[in-house]
């Protein structure tokens, strides 16, 4: 996505200079180091754009694009311990870098100063930022507990699921756009929008994450493939298939995601087969493709040029066939 190029780069230089260690350097290195592992930054780019089509001048919405990707990484790491993730964007994680209370004390400095980044803007914009990232914050919260309490319930239904990720990964989306759009001046319907765009995106986003940790190539993916699996996380796709299959296949899977072998891949190969022919993973692409569609409806509701809701629509077709 080219037209991405320009809020990337600019994001990059404010974040290099913004964000700086000091001591206790045990506090601020692991802050410095996982803003710097680089990854997509989707979700500070998407305020940067939203700002740029809403009044032209994005540079504005710089403090809360570098909120958002503060949030983002300060629950990165959080999540990171709590599935004792080894790798994050293919590099070491940073509670395995570093130790587990560092990860915790880092996480926590990340969202305060996340928070001190609105008190830049005027005492309007910040009450209407701060509110929303509040709400956002405690839905991220909420969509984590869903996913954690999932990992020992056995009736999990594929309307909880949606709605787990729709808290925990699809509401920042939403609000990294609307943040932009606040910034910009956009109207409330506008705001309103943007925000269900970025929501049903952010939907699509994460089923196709769901969707690449099982498929995905591990050199380009960034994170363990399989993770889910080994992990027994209830996704889409193992929903789908419990769904899907005959009693005897249903069985299997489950029995599977019962089991934490000490070498997984086994375990990995037999749950992606069983993915496969339930048609699992041919559903969970469509079901990407739904979200990735309504969001692409709303768009008639926003007041933008032409020129950009066609840039935000070639945007949600890149998000669906992404490999990374």
């Amino acid at each position: 996505m080219n037209h991405l190029d320009k809020y990337s780069l600019a994001l990059a230089e404010y974040l290099d200079d913004a964000v700086r260690v000091k001591e206790p350097t045990q506090l601020y290195e692991p802050v410095k180091y996982i803003l710097t592992l680089g990854g997509k930054r989707l979700r500070p780019v998407l305020t940067l754009m939203t700002a740029d089509f809403f009044a032209d001048e994005f540079k504005n919405a710089m403090n809360a694009a570098l909120a958002v990707e503060l949030f983002h990484n300060f629950s990165l790491i959080h999540d990171d311990i709590m599935d004792n993730a080894p790798l994050r964007r293919g590099q070491i994680t940073v509670h395995e870098k570093w130790d587990i209370n560092t990860g915790i004390l880092s996480g926590d400095v990340m969202l305060i100063l996340a928070y001190q980044l609105f008190e830049t803007y005027s005492a309007e914009l910040f009450q209407q930022l701060a509110k929303l990232f509040s709400k956002t914050a405690i839905e991220v919260c909420e969509g984590q507990q869903y996913d954690v309490d999932f990992e020992t319930r056995s009736d999990v239904t594929l309307p909880e699921y949606i709605k787990m990720i729709d808290y925990k990964t699809a509401v920042l989306i939403g609000a990294a756009m609307k943040m932009g759009a606040i910034v910009a001046g956009a109207s409330e319907n506008c705001q309103d929008g943007i925000y269900d765009f970025g929501r049903n995106l952010g939907i699509a986003f994460q089923l196709q994450d769901d969707y690449l940790d099982a498929f995905g190539n591990p050199e380009t993916f960034g994170k363990q493939v399989g993770g889910d699996i080994i992990a027994n996380k209830k996704t889409f796709l193992y929903l789908k298939a419990v769904e899907n299959s005959s009693e005897k296949e249903a069985q299997s899977l489950r029995t599977l995601f019962l089991e934490t072998p000490e070498d997984p891949s086994e375990k990995i190969r037999a749950t992606k087969e069983i993915f496969k022919n339930s048609g699992a993973a041919s559903a969970t692409i469509l079901e990407i493709e739904k979200y990735t569609n309504e969001a692409t409806t709303i768009l008639d509701t926003i007041d933008i040029s032409e020129e950009n809701k066609n840039k935000l629509q070639e945007f949600g077709e890149w998000l669906m066939k992404r490999t990374v």
